[in-house]
């Protein structure tokens, strides 16, 4: 409407100007209702043409979309495993900070495992101990041992000795000599012993050691899961959690924690697919919240997604027909506000209607720029003042358009 009156000032008047004063018409005699759209037929006509060029070139150059939303994520209170509430610390709409015990479940289990944790490593502990006392008793047998053969060697060589003079029997020396054999077979396996006493002090119980200390740091891991923190600093939503509940982290969530700073920091704003060659990072934009009424809230273009959302293919079993895809999507633009604290009143998933401007001043400053490029360029900029004053009409009545003429 704004368009339609704005052009007419330029056809239709001018037009009617001429007619009253250049040719003597006036209204009620040669200008009747039925005669006015002969007779302003010209201006009619440049007026449809002018507002819907108008029309085409403010909502191309400078897009508007009413689908602007503060979108924000929560984020879901699970537990790690399935479990039977025990003890709840935070009640609903409650605000907590990152970190803050939830809730607890029963951990009897993990108590449990995390005791035979530790008396495992006391056992390891006191193998440890045994086995350093196997190693000093090692060599005493090496040293007992290593006496044995000594004394079986003297004796043999005596012995051999006094077969050269026939004064013993040769049974007696072959006797001696598998007999120092064996004390050697001794003395090597009582260095076998305590080498094998030193591979398990050095090797095999610190490994066992190492594992039983995981083990416990693994049931201490599982304890503490037991007790579910706020990840991020927020308000908790929808918990009703009570005391003997089971919860599955796969079915049955505790429930929601909005962080903080959800859905404060940016608008996400789905523009028509035309607006593609237009929209660019850095743009200017204003936008009108529902529930911040009666301000324009400046913002400014921070990212353009480059994919069409409507358009994804997800395989699957089946094949997909492309009209399932015809349906056309929005481009998604992602606002901020270009001022501190712009946002900072509008409710998270609050919505919003939202303009973007399209500057060509970079281009207006260069020195070689065409006579006629730098007078489009200048109208481009200009009307870019009409959706502006409609963003600032929309603002204006868009309470009593909730309030009144939806019945909210």
């Amino acid at each position: 409407m704004l368009e339609l009156m704005l052009c007419s000032m330029l056809t239709i008047f001018p037009d009617y100007l001429f007619r009253r004063y250049g040719q003597g018409k006036r209204i009620g005699r040669e200008i009747t209702l039925y005669s006015v759209w002969y007779e302003l037929r010209w201006g009619i006509s440049a007026c449809l043409i002018l507002t819907i060029s108008l029309i085409t070139m403010i909502f191309y150059f400078h897009p508007s979309t009413s689908s602007v939303t503060a979108v924000f994520r929560t984020v879901t209170i699970l537990p790690e495993s399935i479990g039977r509430v025990d003890e709840v610390f935070v009640g609903v709409n409650q605000k907590v900070e990152a970190g803050a015990p939830l809730f607890r479940l029963d951990d009897s289990a993990q108590k449990a495992a995390l005791d035979v944790a530790r008396k495992q490593i006391a056992e390891v502990e006191a193998q440890t101990k045994v086995a350093e006392s196997e190693l000093a008793s090692a060599d005493g047998l090496i040293r007992q041992a290593e006496g044995a053969l000594q004394v079986s060697i003297d004796e043999l060589q005596m012995k051999t000795q006094l077969l050269k003079n026939d004064a013993v029997a040769r049974r007696e020396v072959d006797r001696l000599t598998n007999t120092v054999e064996s004390q050697r077979g001794m003395v090597s396996a009582a260095y076998a012993s305590k080498e094998t006493l030193q591979t398990k002090l050095s090797v095999l119980l610190p490994a066992q050691k190492a594992s039983a200390e995981a083990a416990l740091a693994q049931a201490q891991v599982e304890l503490d899961k037991t007790v579910v923190r706020a990840g991020i600093s927020g308000t908790v939503q929808q918990f009703t959690l009570r005391r003997g509940d089971v919860l599955n982290s796969m079915l049955r969530p505790a429930g929601i924690l909005v962080p903080s700073e959800a859905g404060r920091g940016t608008l996400v704003a789905g523009f028509g697919q035309i607006e593609a060659q237009v929209m660019r990072p850095g743009m200017v934009a204003e936008a009108t919240c529902v529930g911040k009424p009666f301000a324009i809230i400046p913002l400014v273009v921070t990212e353009v997604q480059d994919v069409i959302a409507a358009g994804q293919l997800r395989p699957t079993d089946q094949l997909v027909d492309i009209t399932q895809l015809a349906k056309p999507g929005t481009l998604t633009v992602f606002l901020q506000p270009l001022f501190p604290g712009g946002l900072d009143d509008v409710p998270p998933g609050g919505s919003c209607i939202a303009n973007a401007y399209t500057s060509n001043h970079d281009a207006l400053a260069d020195p070689n720029i065409g006579t006629f490029k730098s007078i489009g360029l200048h109208v481009i900029d200009t009307v870019g003042l009409v959706h502006a004053m409609i963003l600032r009409m929309q603002a204006l009545f868009l309470p009593v358009q909730t309030l009144v003429l939806t019945g909210h």
